[in-house]
Order: structure tokens, then sequence, then C-alpha cells
């Protein structure tokens, strides 16, 4: 009878013990689980992430015949005959996740560090699209400009662009299509920077809609503002009042240009591309501003700004000089010119 409690004790030992090496056995698993989740985590968020800006060097080229789609490097683009263009091939700031290249670029630099270089295929439906035969259409020919009538023209048709095929009496066939729908894109790219000033950033952003090099600061300005004060809940006649306080703005100042100014894209979505700017670097507003020296031009001479009244005798013959004009001729074209009309009355 007292051999059973030894027994029982016996068991209860190895039991323990077969638990205390399962229970260590599932510890090391989960140290091993974490310590792999947390060298996922410092690979995933190593290097550059979306919302950084970088200045990226790239060359894009159609897979099939390896025809240029977009270059920023000069050589290239010498080469390829691209550098009679009025634009600077230099390496471009973009912002990562905001679509300013194509994700599959993207995904590839995401977790990369500046100085890394690549290559990545685009498919064509991630690129500009699949072709499709159904966006060749046959319009009227009256739909298009009679200068723009010609095989290979880029024309607009009630608001889709296209290039114009051929021209067969009143009809003309345009393929509403991408140029290069349908092509798998090869992109070639080097990291050259991370880009961290603000204003650089914003020179960069505003490079993407407008070609122009524009001066552009950023200052922090004290600005008066009315705001609603509301009543007190307990007064129900009371009316909302306003009240003028100092807040502080901080301001990009971009100096206008003649480039800007006439920019169709800027004229047409200022708002849209000052929008993008403000959100991108979390400012307040965007002021441009115009500055017209002094000099130049002397006063301006009577309505027509010099002409006319304005202008004395002697002003007078020494233009005449100037444009070499024959006194006599005008007086005989007088003459003859009062003759005639001495005639008509007779």
């Amino acid at each position: 009878m007292s051999e059973e409690p030894e027994a029982d004790v016996a068991d209860d030992e190895e039991t323990q013990d077969v638990e205390e090496t399962a229970d260590e056995a599932e510890q090391e698993s989960e140290d091993a689980q974490a310590e792999s989740e947390d060298e996922t985590k410092e690979t995933t968020e190593g290097g550059l992430q979306a919302g950084d800006f970088i200045r990226l060097d790239y060359t894009a080229r159609t897979v099939e015949d390896g025809d240029i789609v977009d270059t920023t490097d000069p050589e290239v683009a010498e080469e390829e005959g691209l550098d009679e263009e009025e634009r600077e091939f230099e390496p471009r700031t973009i912002v990562l996740g905001e679509g300013h290249i194509f994700e599959g670029v993207e995904d590839d630099v995401i977790g990369s560090e500046v100085g890394h270089s690549g290559s990545t295929s685009i498919p064509a439906e991630e690129a500009f699209g699949e072709y499709d035969p159904n966006d060749v259409k046959t319009v009227s020919v009256d739909k298009i400009p009679e200068d723009e009538r010609y095989p290979g023209a880029h024309v607009n048709v009630d608001g889709e662009h296209g290039h114009l095929e051929t021209v067969i009496g009143g009809r003309a066939r345009v393929d509403f299509n991408h140029p290069l729908a349908g092509e798998d894109i090869e992109y070639d790219y080097e990291i050259v920077g991370e880009v961290e000033d603000r204003v650089e950033q914003a020179q960069g952003l505003l490079s993407m809609y407008i070609d122009a090099d524009l001066d552009m600061w950023i200052e922090t300005d004290e600005v008066e503002e009315e705001t609603v004060v509301q009543p007190d809940e307990d007064d129900e006649d009371a009316e909302p009042e306003t009240e003028t306080e100092t807040v502080e703005k901080e301001t990009l100042y971009i100096e206008s240009t003649p480039q800007l100014a006439m920019n169709q894209q800027w004229m047409f979505q200022k708002q849209q591309i000052a929008q993008n700017v403000m959100d991108q670097l979390g400012l307040d507003r965007v002021i441009i501003q115009e500055t017209i020296e002094g000099g130049g031009m002397g006063p301006m001479g009577g309505m027509m700004g010099g002409m006319g009244g304005g202008m004395g005798d002697a002003d007078l013959e020494e233009a005449l000089e100037d444009a070499d004009v024959d006194e006599d001729e005008i007086l005989e074209e007088l003459e003859g010119e009062g003759e005639d009309a001495e005639q008509t009355e007779e």
C-alpha cells in the first residue's frame, strides 16, 4: 500500500517535465516569430517611404521596339533628338505614393535608399492601357478644324483626344486610344537624392505642371481674420458676433513671370495646383505676386499712347525722317486727292 503514492508522485513529476518542455518550446516558437516580425518590420519601414520627396533620374522605353517614351537624361535626349524641345532634361522631383510615377516603379523604389538604381517593366494595362479597337471611330470632318485634317494630327472631338488616321470625303477616321496603348514599358531609374528643403519641394511640384523657372520663398505672416463668436446658449435672443484676431499663416510666395501668366494649365487649374502644393507641404496659402520695374518707356501721350495730340511738330519731323518717307510724294498724293474731291463735287 505504501508504494502506490510513490508511483503517483513519479507520474506527476514526469507530466510536469513534459508540460514545462512544451511551454519552453512554445515560448521559443513565439520568440522566433516575434523576431521574424521585427526583422520584416525593419525591412518594410527602412529606406524611402510614401510621402518622401525624391529626385528620380529615369528613361522609359517600349519593351517591344525600344522606342523612347520619356527621359530625364540629357545624353539620351540628345541621342533621341529630344533636345530640340524647349525643356530641361534633369532629374525629376516626385512625391512617393502620390501617383507621380507608375505604381510598379513606386513599388520598386519604396524601401530603397538614395543611390539605388534598378529596372522594372510595367505591363500595358498598368501603363497606358490595352489597345481597344472600339476606340477607333468614324466622325464627320465638320467636327475637325480644317488645318487639322491630315493623317497623324492630334484632334479633339466631342471632348475626346485622339489622332487622325484618314480623311475620306466628309468622314474622318480617328483613333482615340492613347498612342502608347497596348505597349509594355521598361523603366531604368536611379534615385539621385532626397529633397528635404521645402522651397525645392514646392519648385519640384510646380514643375510637373509648369515649365518655367520660378522664384519662390516661404514666409510666416501675421494676418488679421474675422471669426464668428457663438452666443451663450442660455441667451436665446442673442445673435452670433464677429471678432478680429491675429493668426499666423505659412505662405508660399511665387514671383510671377510671363511664362506662368500665359501657361494654359495654370490659367485653368491654378486653384487645384496651388491646393496640391499646400496639401503636400502643409502650407496655409499661396500668393502669386507680380513686380513691375520702373524706367524704360517714357510718359504716355494722349489717348493713343503717344500718337496724335501728344506728338509735337519736331517729333513729327523726326518720326518722318526715321520712317524714310518722301515729303514731296505725300504732298502730291494729298493734292491729287483734293482735285478728285473737287471734281466729284462739280
